[in-house]
């Protein structure tokens, strides 16, 4: 079932779904299981598998040459995908990405999951990998999210790279992009930054998850800015519950987001670590509760393979 059908029936009603991290490469699904099984009581809607390219050192060999080798690899989103549509009848939202692949090598990734049943995906540029300033695309490959939509859109329409094929089957995928409340870190402004989601959605695009955000007015300035734009897809909150201290610097310096003064402040008051996460677990809830009382489409939150804060605060919710 499509993501847009799960939030069109829902006729109001506030959804739930998650997002889940491939495990690094050599451990199995059952990582992945047990990050999923405490959250099925909450019934969720879609579960999104992320992708993550692989990222490169170079290492001095003994004769003095340089040798390059691939480091944090998190293979196997197809597959994990195709697990969590077996085990547990819920539709799986694999990410695709422009780095890393070509236009060709995306079509074929796009064919498989087809192939699998699985039709939807969330279309993203991603990021850049640590041995470059900037993100750079493949030869031949996607430059932008705009980009992935317009070549999917394409599919969708039975139009492949090989135009002289004959009688193709078309795809159909329900295509999600993302939105950024505080804007993407490279875009000038906030306009701009629309302007751009609205020819993603003009482009195709069925709905938008947004960054992770701590304060909701922010989310709800976006959509009333994005409404005003023209763009009337659904505006999914994306969500990250607070669980440790030295987030009050890595999401920022990450993510581009910024911490509440509240929440800082709250966070500064805890003593033990125990009490961070209780801070983090209590802000989350009420968060949500407001954003449920807001009519938000659905709650999405990013798991990051650790199911007990989200459990904890779905509690309350669901």
């Amino acid at each position: 079932m499509k993501v847009i059908d799960h939030l069109k029936q829902a006729n109001g009603k506030t959804l739930f779904s998650i997002e889940i991290l491939p495990p690094l490469k050599g451990k199995g699904m059952t990582d992945i299981y047990n990050a999923i099984d405490p959250l099925m009581k909450f019934n969720p809607s879609f579960i999104d598998v992320t992708y993550h390219r692989e990222e490169y050192v170079y290492k001095k060999r003994a004769d003095g040459l340089l040798e390059k080798k691939s480091v944090r690899k998190r293979p196997g989103t197809v597959g994990i995908c195709a697990g969590i549509m077996t085990k547990y009848n819920v539709d799986a939202v694999p990410h695709i990405i422009c780095g890393g692949f070509t236009k060709d090598e995306t079509e074929n990734a796009l064919i498989d999951l087809s192939f699998l049943g699985i039709d939807n995906v969330l279309l993203l540029r991603g990021d850049s990998i640590k041995s470059e300033g900037s993100f750079k695309p493949e030869d031949d490959g996607n430059a932008y999210a705009i980009d992935l939509v317009n070549q999917v859109v394409s599919m969708n329409k039975g139009i492949y790279i090989d135009d002289d094929l004959q009688d193709v089957s078309p795809t159909k995928f329900c295509i999600g992009v993302a939105g950024y409340p505080e804007k993407h870190f490279e875009a000038p402004n906030l306009r701009t930054d629309l302007k751009h989601l609205k020819a993603k959605v003009d482009a195709g695009a069925e709905y938008i998850v947004t960054q992770m955000f701590y304060d909701n007015s922010k989310y709800f300035e976006f959509v009333k800015q994005c409404r005003e734009a023209g763009i009337t897809v659904p505006i999914i909150p994306g969500i990250k519950i607070f669980t440790a201290r030295k987030q009050m610097n890595i999401l920022p310096s990450i993510f581009h987001i910024d911490i509440p003064d509240a929440l800082a402040e709250a966070v500064e008051k805890a003593k033990t670590p125990d009490q961070v996460r209780e801070v983090g677990i209590e802000w989350a809830i009420q968060q949500c509760k407001e954003l449920v009382d807001a009519k938000a489409p659905c709650l999405h939150f990013y798991t990051m393979g650790n199911p007990e804060p989200c459990k904890r605060v779905s509690e309350k919710i669901f």
